[in-house]
């Protein structure tokens, strides 16, 4: 346990470090003002943004294992998340057999229309290509 302690101490600290290295530049007076970055600015400025990304996820990495070994020895409770209770399903309103047809008539209709016009202008269709191919 102190071993993960002293780890979240340490991953603090280079998380310090890092932001100190990004804002050195600017807080010692080596960056001019109102001027673009000089190589060593942007030097320190991205090898600070590392050191502090890394020491921020060792930080979460020791500070996750102290937590898990907490609640290993007891002296942190786990909360269980109530289970919500599933709502109840409406209940789809139901449509009688003569209301269901009379809804689908007109569209039973359409497609026996549909269904004889097409037959039918396949056949002139077909009585067309024969009427081409006599004629040559």
């Amino acid at each position: 346990m102190i071993r993960k302690f002293v780890g979240a101490v340490a991953a603090t600290l280079a998380v310090l470090a890092g932001m100190w290295l990004m804002i050195a530049p600017f807080a010692l007076g080596t960056q001019p003002e109102n001027a673009d970055w000089t190589d060593p600015t942007v030097s320190e400025f991205f090898t600070g943004l590392g050191v502090a990304v890394v020491g921020l996820i060792g930080l979460l990495c020791f500070v996750l294992a102290i937590h898990e070994e907490l609640v290993v020895r007891g002296l942190v409770a786990v909360r269980q998340r109530r289970a919500e209770p599933e709502p109840e399903p409406v209940p789809a309103p139901q449509a009688s057999s003569a209301e269901l047809a009379s809804l689908l008539a007109p569209l039973v209709e359409a497609l026996r229309k549909d269904l004889n016009n097409s037959g039918e202008h396949r056949r002139n269709e077909k009585a067309s290509l024969v009427r081409v191919e006599e004629n040559r």
